[in-house]
């Protein structure tokens, strides 16, 4: 009987540990980073004032790391938000600077793959 268990108990643990596999996604290209954090922006800022003067608010690509990428939304007003990407996981960590005043906070997180489009 305690065969039994075990056996099945290594199939459970087996099977669970594929299915895991299975479903993780890919590594995060910049391309990707970009493609997601301007989506992300689209959705969560107003971008009327850059359809009158684009090179007051834009975004960029900033530093890349080996294990990360950042994408660099400026805003009309100045500031700047850093997205720091995880190549691996999508995590990506929201870091807002206001430069007039000198102050940088970090703000949040995002899933990176809950802003590309789900054709990819």
């Amino acid at each position: 009987m305690k065969k039994i268990f075990v056996t099945t108990f290594m199939f459970a643990v087996l099977l669970l540990c594929s299915c895991c596999h299975s479903v993780q996604k890919g590594a995060i290209t910049a391309e990707m980073a970009y493609e997601g954090v301007n989506n992300y922006c689209h959705s969560a800022y107003d971008w009327s004032k850059a359809e009158t003067d684009s090179v007051t608010m834009y975004l960029s690509m900033g530093d890349e790391t080996p294990t990360e990428y950042q994408v660099v939304f400026r805003s009309y007003t100045g500031a700047k938000v850093y997205f720091h990407v995880d190549k691996k996981s999508g995590t990506t960590r929201i870091v807002e600077h206001a430069p007039v005043i000198d102050v940088e906070e970090e703000t949040g997180t995002i899933n990176l793959y809950d802003y590309l489009k789900k054709d990819k």
